[in-house]
């Protein structure tokens, strides 16, 4: 299906009563050629995690349950769900009667599976779970404050430059913007990149991260083409790239990709 046809950016009805036919799934492929990528050769490991903090449903007994669903989509699943239709589609949920928590949860994991073309991970939690949310990830400095005398506001991939000496570092910006490529609407996230190698230069690697501030894509799309132009760039020997975005419509994107599997975005942050 083209994403022309996809609901995010139209009027839409918001059915309550369940529908999986209402998820979208979109390819990834098309988006990764870009990158210059061959279908089935990504150079990472890594998943799209999403939290889905408006889940609701009827108990047997007619009266409403309220969750949130932490939704996990690998990322060499061949296909992603467009968001707006994962809001329609977890609204549909709301006037339909589930026996438990866990059946909802294996409807998700069903119906996203099916949608994907792969094992989507979901794990639904009580609201008083949420817990306190810090401001920045731990163990992670921040770069905000470098000094960047030229920034730019269009991609700039050759901002990007890295030394001789070898360095461990865990860097952070709350910096990150990027536009919807549908409707145009901004999208706001702290990015957090984790790596073994040539130590980076941080007033450039600011400059590349403010230089997304107009660039239409969606949010995975992003975290892929920061994670390929640091291993272009400055060949690092181990790298780990995710972006916490912020809420919207009830759902924040957490992408993240490395050179190892295993890794996590950590704790959700104050924004989300």
């Amino acid at each position: 299906m083209a994403l022309n046809d996809a609901p995010l950016g139209k009027a839409s009805d918001y059915p309550d009563r369940y529908d999986p036919s209402l998820l979208f799934p979109v390819a990834r492929e098309e988006n990764r050629r870009r990158l210059g990528l061959e279908d089935g050769r990504w150079p990472w490991f890594g998943e799209d995690m999403w939290q889905a903090w408006e889940v609701s449903w009827l108990k047997p007994s007619g009266v409403p349950a309220v969750a949130w669903a932490e939704i996990r989509f690998p990322a060499a699943s061949p296909a992603i769900v467009e968001s707006k239709s994962l809001k329609l589609y977890l609204n549909s949920f709301n006037q339909t009667r589930f026996s438990s928590p866990e059946q909802v949860a294996d409807t998700l994991v069903s119906d996203l599976s099916s949608a994907c073309g792969a094992a989507v991970q979901v794990s639904m939690k009580s609201v008083d779970e949420a817990g306190a949310a810090p401001g920045r990830p731990t163990g992670f400095e921040l770069i905000d404050d470098e000094t960047v005398s030229d920034p730019v506001y269009e991609y700039a991939p050759d901002s990007l430059t890295a030394g001789t000496e070898v360095v461990t570092e865990q860097l952070c910006s709350h910096l990150l913007k990027s536009n919807c490529p549908v409707t145009g609407q901004p999208d706001w996230a702290t990015l957090m990149i984790s790596y073994t190698g040539p130590k980076l230069d941080r007033a450039g690697l600011l400059r590349y991260v403010v230089s997304f501030r107009q660039k239409q894509d969606f949010h995975e799309h992003c975290v892929e083409t920061v994670f390929t132009d640091l291993m272009a760039r400055c060949r690092p020997e181990r790298l780990m790239v995710c972006a916490r975005y912020t809420r919207r419509g009830g759902l924040d994107i957490n992408p993240w990709r490395a050179t190892e599997p295993g890794h996590e975005p950590g704790d959700r942050l104050v924004r989300q």
